[in-house]
């Protein structure tokens, strides 16, 4: 149905699938049911696979997947430290592996302290792809720095705040053009070059962006209220909650980044493993259009009630293939 409508049109998918860790999930009143079966619970899924079940399973939904991506379009798996190493190869021989972009660490809960003989798992896996590399949308959202690092890095004060200073040279020597020649008689070092053209060094100067010191050494200031923010790395820390709507329901800030990231308002996100629906719930706050699918009962009753204010179509492919 989908691939009639949608194929090639989908910016950004994002998918939690079951981890194959032979558990029933369900949900019970009160307190939502993470892994357990208590006496007055409702099943939401069962996740009871062979290993060679399992990765067909998911063979057969990223081929179709691929499909709906849109030339520009990204696909984040989320996976565990068990599954992730399987999945990557099955998900490298459908997209290609010049298409892979990063395997981030997420950290997902408080650190472990059982007996077995093995370090403690505090962490799960998103393999993040595109469906061409360097033609994905990426909006290169960056963090702003704490007050932590700022009081660190930035360590000098002027009438202008706290600032430190970079050297007005670069590694490298520049063979011909403005960077390789003196700046008021001053020759870049040995095997450096200006890092720009020394007359907007006379610029910067004039407007006291530049500090010497005693013997004479110039060094550009920067401040701290200028910082654009730094880029996020492949490690993040988003704990999901702690008494959740759904089963293994994940931090919606978390998926928030990835939408920010990967995706712009006209852009249509895919969850087809949506589960209690916080990734769609998350693209309906950031203005993007969605398709969330799950053959849970269960989740769908949550998801009605979660986007109980959104206008969105409801459809029974049961009932109505």
């Amino acid at each position: 149905m989908l691939h009639n409508g949608y194929a090639g049109k989908i910016d950004l998918i994002y998918i939690d699938p079951p981890f194959n860790t032979n558990q029933d999930y369900c949900v019970s009143e009160g307190r939502r049911r993470a892994v357990s079966m208590p006496k007055e619970a409702n099943l939401a899924y069962s996740d009871k696979y062979s290993p060679e079940e399992y990765l067909e399973f998911i063979r057969e939904r990223i081929v179709l997947l691929h499909e709906l991506l849109s030339e520009r379009g990204s696909f984040y798996f989320h996976t565990d430290i068990k599954t992730g190493h399987y999945c990557k190869v099955v998900i490298d021989e459908i997209f290609g592996r010049e298409n892979f972009k990063n395997d981030i660490a997420r950290i997902k809960s408080n650190p472990k302290n059982f007996s077995r003989r093995a370090y403690g798992n505090e962490k799960d896996v998103i393999l993040f792809y595109a469906k061409k590399s360097g033609e994905n949308i990426w909006n290169d959202i960056t963090q702003p720095l704490t007050q932590e690092e700022i009081r660190s890095r930035y360590t000098k004060r002027d009438e202008r705040g706290y600032y430190t200073t970079i050297p007005m040279h670069a590694p490298g020597e520049t063979a011909a053009g403005p960077t390789g020649r003196s700046w008021r008689g001053m020759p870049p070092p040995e095997g450096r070059h200006w890092r720009t053209n020394p007359e907007e060094f006379d610029k910067l100067d004039a407007a006291g962006l530049i500090e010497w010191s005693p013997t004479g050494n110039p060094r550009i200031k920067k401040y701290a209220k200028d910082h654009n923010g730094k880029k996020i790395q492949d490690v993040w820390t988003f704990k999901d909650p702690q008494y959740p709507l759904y089963p293994t329901q994940k931090n919606e800030e978390m998926i928030k980044r990835i939408i920010g990231q990967s995706s712009d308002e006209n852009s249509i996100v895919l969850d087809c493993f949506a589960g209690g629906g916080t990734a769609l719930a998350a693209a309906e706050s950031m203005h993007r259009k969605w398709i969330g699918m799950d053959n849970s009962e269960e989740a769908a009753k949550i998801i009605r009630s979660r986007l109980a204010g959104a206008d969105f179509a409801e459809y029974d492919l049961y009932k109505n293939r």
